[in-house]
């Protein structure tokens, strides 16, 4: 496969608005499409199809590290049309390549159809501020949206630390520094307190993988930083666990302390797919700081009643789960069935639709599996 068959075939995936774009041999390329794969008629892949993929995307890498890897991430992009996310790993000696579409302009919270407390956050001066979910749930694309609006509305200096880049910012009423782990900097707790002397009044971390990554976050947003990152959980009261279990038995109560005190905020998603089949709207958990809240946190006995007290403050822009999918089956956006699917507690659920005159029962149709059309050279 020559450059311009690779660039054509993602070209395709831009078009048709692909969240990933697979290689692998002995398949199709595939393609999904609000969380379907969708295989595309051009042909099966073979070894030499995908080895020369993987080496016309680590050629434009600046980093030159040619092809002797078992797994790679890395940033590549089509001038002026798209930039993808590449995760590059051997598979029975062979490459496997996945990439995950990002649009080259970021979107406004409405366009996303996120609640308007999550742009709220970018009003924030200082704290620690996490954007969580599974993998696919849009969490690096709601974290760009908020870096975006205090681009816009905050002359402020905003450090930027990923792996790879992905959404890249035009400065606008603030000062923008991009750093990527591998090419810009070693990892990132090095960037993080190397950031620390740069200024910054907004750190952006692209994911807590680590102790030390966490920590040095941490110890950011406790010297006044505004501090926002990802992890991958799944609602706020995980979260919290998440976080301090990185921490050894010893520290926990002190971390817990720390995060009660600078934590001021959580997001949560769940992407589900529209009442029309035709694209994925966000379901949104969001909890704020408030003095209930922080008890909570510091008291692992009352990890559990955090998302009571979510329930009940809805005046301090916090919603749950449940209460967001049934806003979003109110207004039509969702099918009963599928807010059912989703929902944390389906059996409580069901009585809040009851009591607001909704009727389950319906059956979403099948989102569309067949073909793509390509011509084949």
């Amino acid at each position: 496969m020559d450059r311009e068959k690779l660039y054509r075939l993602l070209r395709l995936g831009i078009e048709k608005g692909a969240s990933d774009i697979h290689f692998q041999v002995g398949y199709l390329p595939l393609y999904r499409f609000h969380g379907e794969l969708v295989e595309l008629r051009y042909k099966v892949l073979e070894p030499g199809d995908t080895e020369a993929i993987a080496q016309i995307l680590v050629d434009d890498d600046p980093r030159e590290i040619g092809l002797d890897f078992n797994e790679m991430d890395l940033a590549f992009e089509l001038p002026d049309e798209g930039r993808f996310r590449v995760n590059i790993s051997r598979q029975r000696r062979f490459y496997n390549i996945v990439l995950r579409v990002i649009p080259l302009e970021v979107n406004q919270p409405e366009e996303l159809n996120l609640p308007a407390a999550v742009k709220d956050l970018a009003q924030l001066r200082r704290g620690y501020v996490l954007v969580t979910g599974a993998t696919g749930m849009g969490k690096s694309t709601t974290l760009a949206t908020i870096m975006n609006e205090i681009n816009l509305t905050r002359k402020s200096k905003i450090v930027t630390v990923e792996d790879p880049i992905e959404f890249v910012f035009k400065p606008d009423k603030s000062i923008i520094t991009q750093r990527e782990i591998g090419t810009d900097t070693g990892s990132f707790p090095d960037a993080l307190r190397a950031a620390l002397r740069q200024d910054p009044d907004v750190i952006m971390v692209g994911e807590m993988r680590d102790l030390e990554t966490v920590d040095t976050s941490l110890k950011a947003a406790e010297t006044g930083h505004l501090v926002f990152s990802t992890i991958h959980t799944n609602d706020v009261a995980s979260t919290i666990n998440r976080l301090v279990s990185f921490f050894p038995t010893e520290e926990q109560t002190q971390v817990r302390a720390r995060l009660a005190d600078n934590l001021k905020a959580i997001v949560s998603l769940r992407l589900l797919l529209n009442k029309k089949k035709t694209g994925r709207v966000p379901a949104v958990e969001i909890m704020r700081s408030t003095r209930s809240i922080r008890e909570c946190i510091k008291d692992p006995s009352k990890n559990e009643a955090i998302t009571d007290f979510i329930a009940r403050g809805r005046t301090e822009k916090m919603q749950t789960f449940d209460q967001h999918l049934l806003d979003l089956v109110t207004a039509n956006k969702i099918s009963v069935e599928t807010a059912l699917n989703a929902a944390s507690n389906p059996a409580d659920f069901q009585t809040k639709l009851s009591l607001e005159g909704a009727v389950a029962g319906e059956r979403d149709e099948e989102p569309r599996t067949e073909p793509l059309e390509i011509e084949s050279d």
